[in-house]
Formats: structure tokens, C-alpha cells, sequence
């Protein structure tokens, strides 16, 4: 597996980094776990802290440098990439205002004695994160299990290794000590020895399965003013290479021609080029290998009975662009209907009911994230909670703020990220009981 950052807008190689050699991931799992040792020893919260805040201004101080590797290593906006280093820099301050209050220790009510629970590190983790979000998949899985004092090994992306290092640097800039967070560039079997290790207590993973197949509905008393304002860049944020963007637009069929005209307007408008230009309003996708696949799905639903009402067609520019493309007419039976287009191509299904359209929605193997536009929180809220999905938004195309739990049911995986429920994921809830003589 070579690790290479490759701009996908010039195609041009930017660097290639060395993998790893089995003597560096025993020397790294070594000085983890002694790592692990002493912070449960010491119990140095109130200095992680302390570094985690360092980590925060860090980010802050040099986010146009850092978002600018993102750009250049998988194509993000300039903005999107300066807004991801903010919202990593937000987590620093969730953290470490809220350490004590997630780790104090929870008192049970009993009558036969006394008791509580402890909240206590694990031990080392290793986590396998993807590229779409390069700052942001790992802040969110290491920052709190840094505060609970677990350390990491990051095997992040083999097409993002200058963003997975500039992450790591700046932890160890900020003071964390030696172990916090390692950056290593492993194989395939790597991997599966760091997990077998004993010493490795937990695996935090993004991949394999696709994250999700996101429905976006829009019942009959939603504000159009807002659903065109929000809809297009619900399908088009980062290139459309979000886990929890919106994916299959499910419209009444009173409202389904005007939608796909409001959406094709906002498609046609679009202005692809240079992610560093702050003029581009479409990057290009993250690789060749990327934009061939999504080429493939999408040859494959036309194959099979779909419809493009626009798009798909090729792009005559360096990059690998792909033209935002909409979909009708996929049929259950047709293989794209389960299947995540990870790119600017919108489905678009019309539905007869508000039952249909929740039924449409749970139809999927998926379950991260759901969309439900209304005039009516209360209606939102009543069929939200109908959705077979980790994640519910309303009127709003998806949001992630330090404070809200991320994750999924079904096929997209289980387990919390970020909130209070993050910081729990990995910990030892030990109990502490004494019986009353």
C-alpha cells in the first residue's frame, strides 16, 4: 500500500511517505502502553487539559496552512477545509470545559450499601479513519479518548498522509507527550497485528461498509424558500463525499417537478476549478479511483431502468471533476437503490404520502443520518421518530457540533461519537461498591 498525496485538481504527485516498519510499530505500541500506564497512575487530566486547549489555539493560529494541505491532498473547498480546522478547534474547547463533568464519578442509589461508578482509560486504541474529512475524523475520535487518557495509533487514508501527519504534528506541538497520538503509514496486515496486540484495548473504525444513504423529505407543510436554499448544498458539500449528506430526495408528488427543476437550476450553476480559488464552488472528487467508481454506480442505475434528468456528462477539464448529476426512477430493484453514490449525484424518488415516504426512507440497509423539512416541529419531530437512522435533522441538511452524539444504526456501524456519549465509548465503567455490615 503506497501512501501518497496526490492533488487531485493538478494530478501531480505532491509527496510520498515511507511505510511503516514492524520495528516502529513495536517501539510505537511500546511507548503507548507505558504511556497508558503512567497517565492511570498519575492521572494527569488537569495537564491534557491543558494541551488539549494548546492543541485548539494551534488550529486556530494556522488553519489557512493546514486546511490548504487538505485542499491539495483530497480537492476540498479552501472554505469548507479553513471550516474544518474550526470545528476541530471547537472540540478542543468541548473537551476540556466538560472533562470533569464526563469523568466524575456517578453515585448509584442503593440500600444495601455504597456505591459508584468510575469512569477510567482503556488503554491503547488504534483508529482507522477515511479521507473525506482529514482533520476532522480524527479530532473527533482522538480528542476525547486524549482527555480520558487513551492513547492512539492512527492508520488514516492511504491518499491523505500529509493531512494525518500535520494532525499528529501539531498534538505533539501542542506538548502532548510521546504515544498520544502516533501517525503511522501500515499495511493491511500492520493493522491486524496492532489490533491482535494485547496491549491494544479498543478499534475505532470508519470504513468497509459505506456510512449511510441518507433520506431527505419534504413533507407537504415545508418552506420551499428554505428547502431551495438548503437542498443543492445538502448534495453538494464536499464534493458530495459526506457520510451523512443528503441522498435520495424524497418529494411529494405535488411538488416533484418543481423540486427537480430547482435542483437542476442550482446544479447548472455550479463552478468547478481550483479549491484554493475561493471562487470555485465545486471541487473535484478525491481521486481517479473515486471518480471512476461513481461513474460505475451511476452507469449501473441507467443500466437498470434510471432516468438522468441532468448531468452525467463528462467534464473537459483537468481534476477529476464530476458533473452534479440527478437521477429518477430508481426502482427497489434496480442494484444503485441500496447503494451510496459517495459524490455530486442526487436521487430523487416522488411519493404519493407521507407514509410512503417513510417507508421509502426506511427501505435502505443504511441508517446515519435523515433530513425532514417542515413548517411544523412538532409533525418534523413525530415522523423523525418513525426513521430507522442514528441522526435526524430538521430543516437543515446535516450539522456537527461538539455537543451532538454521531452515529448510526444498521449497516452504518454503532457506537457514539463527540457529546458525552463519545467520551464514554471507551472507558472502563468500573464499579465501586461496599456492602453495609
Amino acid at each position: 500500500m503506497a501512501y501518497q498525496s496526490i492533488n487531485p485538481f493538478t494530478n501531480q504527485v505532491e509527496k510520498t511517505f515511507e511505510n511503516t516498519t514492524d520495528e516502529e510499530l513495536e517501539q510505537t505500541l511500546t511507548t503507548a502502553h507505558q504511556l497508558y500506564l503512567d497517565w492511570r497512575k498519575y492521572n494527569d487530566l488537569e495537564e491534557r487539559k491543558r494541551q488539549i486547549l494548546k492543541l485548539g489555539q494551534i488550529l486556530r493560529e494556522r488553519r489557512v496552512e493546514y486546511a490548504t494541505v487538505m485542499s491539495k491532498e483530497m480537492g476540498k473547498l479552501i472554505s469548507e477545509a479553513e471550516g474544518e480546522v474550526d470545528l476541530c478547534a471547537s472540540f478542543c474547547d468541548y473537551y476540556a470545559a466538560h472533562a470533569d463533568e464526563f469523568l466524575q464519578p456517578k453515585i448509584i442509589a442503593t440500600t444495601s450499601g455504597r456505591a459508584k461508578v468510575l469512569k477510567q482509560s482503556l488503554g491503547i486504541l488504534v483508529a482507522v479513519e477515511p479521507w473525506n474529512f482529514p482533520f476532522y475524523q480524527i479530532a473527533r475520535v482522538f480528542i476525547p479518548n486524549f482527555i480520558v487518557g487513551n492513547p492512539m495509533i492512527l492508520k488514516d487514508a492511504s491518499n491523505c498522509p500529509a493531512s494525518a501527519q500535520a494532525f499528529a504534528d501539531a498534538v505533539k506541538e501542542a506538548g502532548a507527550p510521546a504515544g498520544s497520538l502516533t501517525n503511522l503509514f501500515l499495511s493491511y496486515d500492520q493493522v491486524n497485528k496492532a489490533i491482535a496486540d494485547k496491549r491494544v484495548a479498543g478499534v475505532c473504525l470508519t470504513g468497509s461498509e459505506r456510512g449511510g444513504n441518507d433520506a431527505f423529505i419534504i413533507l407537504d407543510d415545508a418552506d420551499w424558500d428554505l428547502v431551495e436554499k438548503v437542498a443543492p448544498a445538502a448534495r453538494l458539500y464536499n464534493a458530495g463525499q459526506v457520510c451523512t449528506s443528503s441522498k435520495r430526495f424524497v418529494v411529494l408528488e405535488k411538488d416533484y417537478d418543481r423540486f427537480l427543476k430547482m435542483m437542476k437550476d442550482a446544479f447548472s450553476k455550479v463552478k468547478m476549478g481550483d479549491p484554493l480559488d475561493p471562487l470555485t464552488t465545486l471541487a473535484p472528487l478525491s481521486s481517479k479511483k473515486a471518480k471512476e467508481k461513481l461513474q460505475q454506480q451511476v452507469d449501473t442505475a441507467v443500466e437498470n431502468g434510471a432516468k438522468v434528468y441532468y448531468g452525467n456528462k463528462p467534464v473537459d477539464m483537468e481534476g477529476q471533476f464530476f458533473m452534479p448529476t440527478i437521477l429518477t426512477d430508481i426502482t427497489p430493484d434496480n442494484p444503485i437503490f441500496d447503494t451510496e453514490m459517495f459524490g455530486p449525484v442526487a436521487s430523487v424518488y416522488k411519493v404519493s404520502s407521507e407514509e410512503e415516504a417513510i417507508e421509502l426512507a426506511n427501505n435502505s440497509s443504511y441508517g446515519l443520518g435523515n433530513t425532514i423539512f417542515s413548517n411544523d416541529s412538532e409533525h418534523a419531530e413525530r415522523v423523525a421518530a418513525k426513521i430507522e437512522t442514528g441522526m435526524s435533522w430538521i430543516n437543515a441538511g446535516w450539522a456537527s457540533l461538539p455537543e451532538l452524539p454521531f452515529g448510526g444504526v444498521k449497516n452504518s456501524g454503532y457506537g457514539r461519537e463527540l457529546s458525552s456519549y463519545g467520551i464514554d465509548e471507551f472507558t472502563n465503567k468500573h464499579l465501586i461498591y461496599e456492602a453495609r455490615q
